[in-house]
């Protein structure tokens, strides 16, 4: 029991909101993509196959990040306590554990189209150099952004077996919305990371933090318009945007305080709203036309 409680904390399985942001934009490709004038049982199906995936690389993703951080995050006060940087589990058993969960994630992806399987294989070199990023540039949430909402493309791809400009346009958008909530979770450590020299957007923007983030919500927020407009969505699609709106700038900027970390955490959790507010109003401006 005790080796499955630090198993769990290794992959932050008792923090969904990892794999929930992982998975939200998989479920925006495959909708925006399916006609749900057919069957569905191939879109619960996928449904399925994309939550298990997600669970599963994220947390492959998390054991890399953690073996990669090992030596700064015995510094952050928030992160010295991890299986890794504690000692708790190895560095090999970590790989191990690797190894087993990338081996799963496998399974579960040649269920695909040969397209979607060639892509998603392309997506790992930047799933497993993210870690390295904030030692580099200040941008690794434009990283974590290119990675996380890769499954956009995916999803598309695996009802259609093509990409055109639709899903490209969703990805383009998302990857700013995760500059945005990712910059806003960075704000806890800011301190830390400035000591021991790790880099953010977090940091780059701490003076202008809410003109940065008007900015990368304001790109997301207009691509969802523009996928709308594009796939000819009713009403119901662009008044639930209202919502959206609401959310992003009135729930999330406006009330963000960059000085506390409970703040932070607590607007950074909020997103997994906007994923599912997103996926409905997919689902409500395709069925209800």
């Amino acid at each position: 029991m005790k080796h499955l409680n630090l198993f769990i904390e290794l992959t932050r399985l008792d923090k969904p909101i990892g794999y929930m942001l992982l998975f939200w934009p998989c479920m925006w490709g495959l909708t925006i993509a399916y006609n749900f004038n057919g069957e569905m049982i191939t879109f619960l199906k996928y449904t399925f196959f994309f939550l298990t995936g997600s669970v599963l690389m994220r947390s492959a993703g998390c054991i890399v990040n953690d073996i990669a951080d090992k030596n700064y995050d015995k510094k952050v006060q928030r992160t010295k306590n991890r299986p890794i940087a504690s000692g708790k589990i190895s560095i090999k058993l970590g790989y191990i554990y690797v190894l087993i969960l990338c081996f799963l994630a496998f399974l579960i992806l040649i269920n695909f189209n040969n397209l979607t399987i060639v892509l998603a294989l392309c997506s790992l070199p930047f799933a497993f150099t993210y870690p390295l990023m904030k030692r580099i540039t200040y941008w690794p949430q434009l990283f974590l952004g290119i990675t996380f909402n890769y499954g956009l493309i995916l999803g598309w791809t695996s009802i259609t077996g093509e990409i055109n400009i639709i899903p490209i346009l969703m990805y383009f958008g998302a990857i700013f919305w995760t500059l945005g909530y990712d910059t806003i979770y960075g704000f806890q450590d800011i301190k830390d990371d400035e000591i021991i020299g790790v880099k953010s957007t977090s940091i780059k923007f701490k003076n202008i933090p809410f003109v940065f983030l008007i900015i990368c919500y304001v790109i997301f927020f207009l691509t969802i318009i523009i996928t709308g407009i594009y796939l000819k969505f009713n009403y119901i699609f662009f008044m639930s945007l209202a919502l959206l709106f609401y959310h992003l700038f009135f729930r999330q900027i406006s009330k963000l305080n960059i000085k506390i970390k409970k703040n932070c955490l607590k607007i950074f959790k909020s997103n997994n709203e906007i994923g599912l507010l997103i996926f409905i109003s997919i689902i409500a401006g395709k069925i209800l036309n």
